[in-house]
Protein backbone atom coordinates (compact mmCIF):
# COMPACT_ATOMS: atom_id res chain seq x y z
CA UNK A 1 0.00 0.00 0.00
CA UNK A 2 1.07 3.17 -0.76
CA UNK A 3 2.91 5.60 1.96
CA UNK A 4 0.73 8.68 2.66
CA UNK A 5 2.98 11.14 3.85
CA UNK A 6 1.96 12.27 7.11
CA UNK A 7 2.04 15.58 9.16
CA UNK A 8 5.85 17.18 8.98
CA UNK A 9 7.21 15.31 6.05
CA UNK A 10 6.34 18.06 3.65
CA UNK A 11 10.31 18.08 2.86
CA UNK A 12 10.03 14.39 1.83
CA UNK A 13 7.62 14.85 -1.21
CA UNK A 14 7.51 17.63 -3.64
CA UNK A 15 4.33 19.11 -4.52
CA UNK A 16 5.07 17.39 -8.40
CA UNK A 17 5.55 13.63 -9.02
CA UNK A 18 8.96 12.24 -8.00
CA UNK A 19 11.86 11.77 -10.67
CA UNK A 20 12.79 8.57 -10.96
CA UNK A 21 15.97 9.38 -9.20
CA UNK A 22 13.92 9.99 -5.78
CA UNK A 23 12.50 6.36 -6.15
CA UNK A 24 16.49 5.41 -6.67
CA UNK A 25 17.55 6.71 -3.90
CA UNK A 26 14.71 5.37 -1.31
CA UNK A 27 16.07 1.40 -3.11
CA UNK A 28 19.39 2.68 -1.96
CA UNK A 29 18.62 4.33 1.55
CA UNK A 30 16.26 0.73 2.00
CA UNK A 31 18.92 -1.15 1.30
CA UNK A 32 21.35 0.45 3.81
CA UNK A 33 18.97 0.73 6.43
CA UNK A 34 18.01 -3.08 6.42
CA UNK A 35 21.81 -4.17 5.75
CA UNK A 36 23.84 -1.73 6.81
CA UNK A 37 26.74 -3.65 6.62
CA UNK A 38 26.11 -2.93 2.30
CA UNK A 39 27.74 0.34 3.16
CA UNK A 40 31.03 -1.04 1.73
CA UNK A 41 29.85 -1.70 -1.44
CA UNK A 42 28.79 1.83 -2.14
CA UNK A 43 31.17 4.82 -3.04
CA UNK A 44 31.12 7.62 -5.23
CA UNK A 45 28.63 9.22 -3.60
CA UNK A 46 28.05 11.99 -0.35
CA UNK A 47 25.22 13.57 1.57
CA UNK A 48 25.00 16.13 -0.89
CA UNK A 49 24.79 13.45 -3.76
CA UNK A 50 20.88 13.30 -2.50
CA UNK A 51 18.39 15.21 -4.34
CA UNK A 52 16.08 15.98 -0.91
CA UNK A 53 17.70 17.21 2.36
CA UNK A 54 15.32 14.43 4.18
CA UNK A 55 17.62 11.70 1.88
CA UNK A 56 20.89 13.45 2.29
CA UNK A 57 20.06 13.57 6.55
CA UNK A 58 19.54 9.63 6.00
CA UNK A 59 22.50 9.26 4.22
CA UNK A 60 24.90 11.03 6.62
CA UNK A 61 23.20 9.27 10.12
CA UNK A 62 24.11 6.29 8.50
CA UNK A 63 27.20 6.70 7.23
CA UNK A 64 28.53 8.24 10.49
CA UNK A 65 27.05 6.33 12.75
CA UNK A 66 28.74 3.52 14.10
CA UNK A 67 26.89 0.64 12.30
CA UNK A 68 25.39 -2.41 14.32
CA UNK A 69 26.17 -6.07 14.94
CA UNK A 70 23.66 -7.71 12.29
CA UNK A 71 22.37 -10.49 14.80
CA UNK A 72 21.43 -7.80 16.86
CA UNK A 73 20.01 -5.18 14.03
CA UNK A 74 17.77 -7.93 12.63
CA UNK A 75 16.06 -8.44 16.73
CA UNK A 76 15.19 -4.78 17.27
CA UNK A 77 15.27 -1.12 16.28
CA UNK A 78 17.77 0.35 18.28
CA UNK A 79 20.01 1.41 15.36
CA UNK A 80 17.49 2.52 12.93
CA UNK A 81 16.30 5.15 16.01
CA UNK A 82 19.62 6.38 16.26
CA UNK A 83 19.85 6.96 12.60
CA UNK A 84 16.57 8.59 12.74
CA UNK A 85 17.23 10.78 15.53
CA UNK A 86 20.67 11.85 13.87
CA UNK A 87 18.67 11.92 10.72
CA UNK A 88 16.02 14.68 12.15
CA UNK A 89 18.62 17.05 13.49
CA UNK A 90 18.73 18.04 9.66
CA UNK A 91 15.45 16.99 8.38
CA UNK A 92 12.55 17.62 10.99
CA UNK A 93 9.97 15.75 9.41
CA UNK A 94 11.53 12.45 8.54
CA UNK A 95 9.40 10.15 10.26
CA UNK A 96 9.53 6.12 11.86
CA UNK A 97 7.29 5.34 9.34
CA UNK A 98 9.26 6.79 6.55
CA UNK A 99 12.29 4.72 7.59
CA UNK A 100 9.77 1.82 7.35
CA UNK A 101 8.32 2.80 4.16
CA UNK A 102 12.37 2.90 2.67
CA UNK A 103 12.49 -0.42 3.74
CA UNK A 104 9.71 -1.96 1.78
CA UNK A 105 10.08 -0.11 -1.22
CA UNK A 106 13.91 -1.18 -1.75
CA UNK A 107 13.45 -4.34 -4.46
CA UNK A 108 16.71 -6.02 -3.50
CA UNK A 109 19.02 -4.64 -0.79
CA UNK A 110 22.26 -6.79 -3.06
CA UNK A 111 21.31 -3.95 -6.04
CA UNK A 112 22.33 -1.12 -3.37
CA UNK A 113 26.07 -0.66 -5.53
CA UNK A 114 23.75 0.24 -8.85
CA UNK A 115 21.34 2.25 -6.78
CA UNK A 116 24.30 4.19 -5.48
CA UNK A 117 25.90 4.63 -9.43
CA UNK A 118 22.30 5.73 -10.76
CA UNK A 119 22.17 8.32 -7.58
CA UNK A 120 26.04 9.64 -8.70
CA UNK A 121 24.95 9.78 -12.46
CA UNK A 122 21.99 12.40 -11.38
CA UNK A 123 24.00 14.21 -8.89
CA UNK A 124 26.38 14.35 -11.81
CA UNK A 125 23.99 15.97 -14.01
CA UNK A 126 23.23 18.60 -11.34
CA UNK A 127 26.37 19.86 -10.67
CA UNK A 128 26.66 20.24 -14.53
CA UNK A 129 23.92 22.30 -14.59
CA UNK A 130 24.36 24.10 -11.55
CA UNK A 131 27.95 25.46 -12.84
CA UNK A 132 26.66 25.85 -16.43
CA UNK A 133 23.99 28.39 -15.17
CA UNK A 134 26.73 30.30 -12.93
CA UNK A 135 28.13 30.76 -16.34
CA UNK A 136 25.10 32.10 -18.10
CA UNK A 137 24.46 34.57 -15.02
CA UNK A 138 28.03 35.67 -14.95
CA UNK A 139 27.74 36.40 -18.59
CA UNK A 140 24.79 38.39 -17.86
CA UNK A 141 25.84 40.28 -14.88
CA UNK A 142 26.59 43.87 -15.49
CA UNK A 143 28.87 45.06 -12.48
CA UNK A 144 31.68 43.10 -13.12
CA UNK A 145 34.87 45.20 -13.70
CA UNK A 146 36.46 42.80 -15.32
CA UNK A 147 33.76 40.90 -17.50
CA UNK A 148 36.37 38.72 -19.83
CA UNK A 149 37.92 37.30 -17.23
CA UNK A 150 35.25 36.50 -14.56
CA UNK A 151 33.71 35.03 -17.58
CA UNK A 152 36.92 32.96 -18.49
CA UNK A 153 37.18 31.68 -14.45
CA UNK A 154 33.48 30.73 -14.76
CA UNK A 155 34.43 28.58 -17.71
CA UNK A 156 36.98 27.14 -16.29
CA UNK A 157 35.41 25.77 -13.24
CA UNK A 158 32.51 24.43 -15.61
CA UNK A 159 35.46 22.43 -17.53
CA UNK A 160 36.79 21.37 -14.16
CA UNK A 161 32.95 19.93 -13.06
CA UNK A 162 33.54 17.80 -16.74
CA UNK A 163 36.75 16.78 -15.94
CA UNK A 164 35.59 15.02 -12.98
CA UNK A 165 32.56 13.79 -14.29
CA UNK A 166 34.80 12.32 -16.95
CA UNK A 167 36.63 10.43 -14.34
CA UNK A 168 33.41 9.32 -13.04
CA UNK A 169 32.42 8.08 -16.12
CA UNK A 170 34.73 7.87 -18.72
CA UNK A 171 33.13 8.64 -22.13
CA UNK A 172 32.14 6.41 -25.04
CA UNK A 173 33.86 7.33 -28.05
CA UNK A 174 31.01 8.78 -30.42
CA UNK A 175 28.46 9.36 -27.88
CA UNK A 176 27.11 12.14 -28.41
CA UNK A 177 23.70 14.29 -26.65
CA UNK A 178 20.28 13.81 -28.65
CA UNK A 179 18.98 17.24 -26.85
CA UNK A 180 18.46 19.94 -29.39
CA UNK A 181 21.02 22.85 -28.72
CA UNK A 182 18.92 26.36 -28.40
CA UNK A 183 19.91 29.00 -30.56
CA UNK A 184 22.86 31.37 -30.65
CA UNK A 185 22.25 34.31 -28.02
CA UNK A 186 22.16 37.91 -29.42
CA UNK A 187 24.55 40.33 -28.00
CA UNK A 188 24.11 42.43 -24.96
CA UNK A 189 23.22 46.10 -26.46
CA UNK A 190 22.42 45.22 -29.67
CA UNK A 191 22.34 48.71 -30.60
CA UNK A 192 25.50 49.71 -29.25
CA UNK A 193 27.42 46.67 -31.05
CA UNK A 194 25.82 47.75 -34.27
CA UNK A 195 27.11 51.04 -33.80
CA UNK A 196 30.65 50.02 -32.88
CA UNK A 197 30.66 47.21 -35.49
CA UNK A 198 30.05 49.98 -38.16
CA UNK A 199 32.93 52.52 -36.59
CA UNK A 200 35.10 49.62 -36.61
CA UNK A 201 34.08 48.87 -40.67
CA UNK A 202 34.80 52.66 -41.41
CA UNK A 203 38.05 52.89 -39.58
CA UNK A 204 39.25 49.85 -41.48
CA UNK A 205 38.34 51.28 -44.44
CA UNK A 206 40.56 54.17 -43.33
CA UNK A 207 43.11 53.02 -42.02
CA UNK A 208 43.46 49.22 -44.50
CA UNK A 209 46.95 48.76 -43.29
CA UNK A 210 46.03 48.60 -39.50
CA UNK A 211 43.29 45.40 -40.66
CA UNK A 212 46.54 42.80 -40.82
CA UNK A 213 47.08 43.82 -36.90
CA UNK A 214 43.56 42.43 -36.10
CA UNK A 215 43.63 39.00 -37.68
CA UNK A 216 42.48 37.76 -34.72
CA UNK A 217 38.97 39.28 -35.41
CA UNK A 218 36.92 37.05 -37.87
CA UNK A 219 33.79 38.04 -40.01
CA UNK A 220 31.60 35.77 -37.17
CA UNK A 221 32.76 37.82 -34.15
CA UNK A 222 30.39 40.50 -36.00
CA UNK A 223 26.50 40.36 -35.04
CA UNK A 224 25.22 41.29 -38.00
CA UNK A 225 25.68 39.19 -41.64
CA UNK A 226 25.76 42.71 -44.01
CA UNK A 227 29.06 43.80 -41.05
CA UNK A 228 29.97 40.54 -41.29
CA UNK A 229 30.15 40.34 -45.08
CA UNK A 230 31.92 43.94 -44.98
CA UNK A 231 34.43 42.72 -43.19
CA UNK A 232 35.42 39.72 -45.36
CA UNK A 233 35.33 41.93 -47.83
CA UNK A 234 38.08 44.30 -46.18
CA UNK A 235 40.67 41.41 -45.43
CA UNK A 236 40.47 40.20 -48.95
CA UNK A 237 41.06 43.77 -50.25
CA UNK A 238 43.81 44.11 -47.68
CA UNK A 239 44.90 40.85 -47.73
CA UNK A 240 45.33 41.22 -52.18
CA UNK A 241 46.81 44.86 -51.66
CA UNK A 242 44.63 46.29 -53.64
CA UNK A 243 42.94 49.82 -53.43
CA UNK A 244 40.62 49.88 -49.95
CA UNK A 245 38.08 52.60 -49.62
CA UNK A 246 34.18 52.83 -49.72
CA UNK A 247 33.44 52.71 -53.09
CA UNK A 248 36.38 49.38 -53.68
CA UNK A 249 34.67 47.83 -50.55
CA UNK A 250 30.83 48.08 -51.81
CA UNK A 251 32.49 46.96 -55.22
CA UNK A 252 33.38 43.92 -53.45
CA UNK A 253 30.83 43.54 -51.82
CA UNK A 254 28.66 43.26 -54.76
CA UNK A 255 31.19 41.21 -56.76
CA UNK A 256 30.75 38.62 -53.85
CA UNK A 257 27.02 38.58 -53.60
CA UNK A 258 26.97 40.37 -50.14
CA UNK A 259 24.42 42.72 -51.16
CA UNK A 260 21.62 40.32 -51.85
CA UNK A 261 20.23 40.76 -48.49
CA UNK A 262 18.15 44.29 -50.02
CA UNK A 263 21.37 46.65 -48.29
CA UNK A 264 21.07 49.88 -49.68
CA UNK A 265 24.47 50.41 -51.08
CA UNK A 266 24.15 54.44 -50.65
CA UNK A 267 23.60 53.58 -46.71
CA UNK A 268 26.73 51.52 -46.89
CA UNK A 269 28.99 54.02 -48.52
CA UNK A 270 27.98 56.31 -45.41
CA UNK A 271 28.74 53.94 -42.87
CA UNK A 272 32.36 53.12 -44.33
CA UNK A 273 33.31 57.22 -44.27
CA UNK A 274 32.65 57.80 -40.81
CA UNK A 275 35.79 56.46 -39.01
CA UNK A 276 37.04 57.33 -35.22
CA UNK A 277 39.68 55.63 -33.01
CA UNK A 278 41.57 52.64 -34.13
CA UNK A 279 40.96 49.40 -35.88
CA UNK A 280 42.69 47.80 -32.76
CA UNK A 281 40.39 49.17 -30.11
CA UNK A 282 36.98 48.68 -32.25
CA UNK A 283 38.26 45.24 -32.94
CA UNK A 284 38.86 43.69 -29.51
CA UNK A 285 35.43 45.43 -28.37
CA UNK A 286 34.24 43.72 -31.27
CA UNK A 287 35.53 39.78 -29.85
CA UNK A 288 35.18 40.85 -26.88
CA UNK A 289 31.09 40.79 -27.25
CA UNK A 290 31.59 37.35 -29.73
CA UNK A 291 33.56 36.03 -26.71
CA UNK A 292 30.49 36.49 -24.15
CA UNK A 293 27.74 35.59 -26.73
CA UNK A 294 30.04 32.77 -27.15
CA UNK A 295 30.89 31.78 -23.75
CA UNK A 296 26.62 32.08 -22.43
CA UNK A 297 25.81 29.87 -26.05
CA UNK A 298 28.18 27.26 -24.42
CA UNK A 299 26.68 27.35 -20.80
CA UNK A 300 22.64 27.65 -22.37
CA UNK A 301 23.99 24.19 -24.25
CA UNK A 302 25.11 22.47 -21.55
CA UNK A 303 22.34 23.66 -19.26
CA UNK A 304 20.09 21.65 -22.24
CA UNK A 305 21.76 18.53 -22.07
CA UNK A 306 22.44 18.42 -18.10
CA UNK A 307 18.51 18.98 -17.88
CA UNK A 308 17.47 16.16 -20.47
CA UNK A 309 16.65 12.78 -18.10
CA UNK A 310 17.69 10.98 -21.39
CA UNK A 311 21.54 11.85 -21.60
CA UNK A 312 24.02 10.09 -19.73
CA UNK A 313 26.99 10.82 -17.64
CA UNK A 314 28.92 9.84 -21.33
CA UNK A 315 26.94 11.85 -23.42
CA UNK A 316 27.09 14.85 -20.91
CA UNK A 317 31.05 15.24 -20.81
CA UNK A 318 31.54 14.36 -24.52
CA UNK A 319 28.57 17.20 -25.40
CA UNK A 320 30.08 19.31 -23.18
CA UNK A 321 33.28 19.30 -23.90
CA UNK A 322 32.89 19.83 -27.28
CA UNK A 323 30.77 23.24 -26.52
CA UNK A 324 33.25 24.01 -23.96
CA UNK A 325 36.35 24.25 -26.92
CA UNK A 326 33.85 27.12 -28.94
CA UNK A 327 35.23 28.66 -25.80
CA UNK A 328 38.57 27.77 -26.17
CA UNK A 329 38.53 28.74 -29.54
CA UNK A 330 37.59 32.24 -28.96
CA UNK A 331 39.62 32.78 -25.79
CA UNK A 332 43.04 31.94 -27.22
CA UNK A 333 42.30 34.89 -30.24
CA UNK A 334 41.38 37.26 -27.11
CA UNK A 335 44.65 36.35 -25.95
CA UNK A 336 46.55 37.19 -28.84
CA UNK A 337 44.22 40.31 -28.91
CA UNK A 338 44.64 41.77 -25.61
CA UNK A 339 48.47 40.87 -25.98
CA UNK A 340 51.06 43.76 -25.18
CA UNK A 341 51.19 46.18 -28.32
CA UNK A 342 53.05 49.29 -28.82
CA UNK A 343 51.22 52.48 -28.56
CA UNK A 344 49.14 53.80 -31.61
CA UNK A 345 50.54 56.48 -33.80
CA UNK A 346 48.02 59.52 -33.59
CA UNK A 347 46.97 60.18 -37.14
CA UNK A 348 45.25 63.13 -39.03
CA UNK A 349 41.45 62.17 -40.02
CA UNK A 350 41.46 61.22 -43.61
CA UNK A 351 40.66 64.10 -45.52
CA UNK A 352 38.68 61.83 -48.05
CA UNK A 353 35.89 60.91 -46.10
CA UNK A 354 32.42 63.03 -45.58
CA UNK A 355 32.55 64.60 -42.30
CA UNK A 356 32.85 63.91 -38.87
CA UNK A 357 30.75 60.65 -36.85
CA UNK A 358 28.04 61.61 -36.17
CA UNK A 359 27.15 58.47 -33.67
CA UNK A 360 27.85 58.64 -30.07
CA UNK A 361 30.11 56.09 -29.21
CA UNK A 362 31.98 57.37 -32.26
CA UNK A 363 31.81 61.09 -30.77
CA UNK A 364 33.57 59.53 -27.55
CA UNK A 365 36.21 57.64 -29.38
CA UNK A 366 37.25 60.66 -31.40
CA UNK A 367 37.84 62.32 -28.03
CA UNK A 368 39.87 59.52 -26.61
CA UNK A 369 41.33 58.14 -29.62
CA UNK A 370 40.24 54.81 -28.66
CA UNK A 371 42.07 54.52 -24.88
CA UNK A 372 42.03 51.10 -23.72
Amino acid sequence: MPHAPEPGEDDLYASAPPQPVFHVEQALLGALLLDPHRLDDVSGIAADSFSTAAHAALYAAITTLPRPDPAEHAKNTTWLDRVLATGREQARGLTASYLHTLVQVCPWPSHAPAYARMVEAEHACRRLQTAAERLVHTVHDATLPHPVQTVLTEADALAAVVDDIANRFPPRAGVLPRTTAPPPPTAPNPAEAVEEEQILLATATAYPSDIDAVRWLLPDDLTLPLHASLWQCLTALARRHEPVDPVTVLWEAQQRGLLDDGSEPREVLRMLAEPAGSVEHWGERALQRSLLVTAEHTGRRIEAYAADPANTPFQLVVGARRALADIGAVRTRWQHATAATPPQRQRPAPTTRAGPPTTTVAHAARSTRATR
